[in-house]
């Protein structure tokens, strides 16, 4: 028996005018539409014009596990299953990872559908670095969480995005300027796509002054990269290892260096190592 396959699709985040071409064929000739929002689905379909020809099952986080080996035997036995979030693309902090990951054990066909994603969205109207960067999921709820969570991001060069409630924006960002400082750069995008999209740029302590009034919609946060600190001695120490290993000290301070995002320059190093020496 020929198997079906699995088809993950990205799902628009606000204009139903941003599906791909391939997203509604899929909607409209899949076996099965595992969705995470079953009316949203529906609508979405509606407005883009399309008859779903399968079932549309529901398929969230509370139920995914449960319903991953009905729709892995559906698809060994030929049918063709969509998966689709609310918005934005399945698995990034949305369901389907267990049953890409239950799929791919099985040797089972599995394709994405490109498209939408509030994540890359958000780093490309950013304005910050794009060239390396972290995706950090929702911000922790609880405050200790949330403080212990931002301390691991102070020396993070990478630009990070993450979700957050609008509930809970202006807390975040409070605790942000407490613990990363008050002119780290950051982003706020608020209904991305929508007709009410807002982009906000500028220091946390701006940010979380104009969060204070109040906030609607969803929302993705992009935080600048931080500069690691690192302690010259440390370094100097480090070298000192690896001349005692037979490394030269030039080539043993290059080697530190790389491995040390945010260390001084090579030269700077070196020196260091030379005045210990004295």
């Amino acid at each position: 028996m020929t198997p079906g396959k699995l088809l993950i699709g990205a799902t628009p985040l606000g204009r139903p005018d941003d599906a791909s071409t391939r997203l509604v064929e899929a909607l409209s000739t899949a076996d099965i539409v595992a969705a995470e929002d079953t009316r949203r689905v529906r609508a979405l379909a509606q407005s883009l014009g399309v008859q779903p020809s399968g079932r549309i099952l529901s398929f969230f986080d509370q139920n995914e596990a449960g319903r991953v080996p009905g729709l892995v035997a559906e698809i060994e036995a030929g049918a063709t299953v969509l998966v689709v979030s609310d918005a934005g693309m399945p698995l990034i902090n949305d369901p389907g990872y267990r049953l890409v990951a239950a799929c791919a054990e099985a040797d089972l066909p599995i394709t994405c559908l490109p498209g939408p994603s509030a994540v890359t969205t958000a780093l490309a109207v950013s304005g910050l670095a794009s060239d390396r960067f972290c995706f950090e999921g929702f911000a922790p709820r609880k405050h200790a969480a949330r403080l212990s969570w931002l301390h691991t991001l102070a020396a993070e060069p990478r630009t990070v995005v993450f979700f957050e409630s609008p509930r809970r924006l202006a807390e975040t960002l409070r605790d942000a300027v407490e613990v990363l400082g008050p002119q780290r750069r950051a982003v706020v995008c608020r209904e991305l796509t929508k007709t009410h999209e807002e982009i906000r740029r500028g220091s946390l302590a701006a940010l979380a002054e104009w969060a204070l009034d109040g906030v609607l919609g969803e929302i993705t946060v992009v935080l600048a990269g931080g500069t690691p600190t690192v302690e010259l001695s440390a370094l100097v120490a480090e070298v000192e290892e690896l001349v005692a290993d037979g490394i030269r000290v030039k080539d043993a301070c290059a080697e530190v260096i790389a491995a040390n995002p945010g260390a001084p320059s090579r030269r700077e190093l070196y020196d260091a190592v030379l005045r210990a020496r004295d």
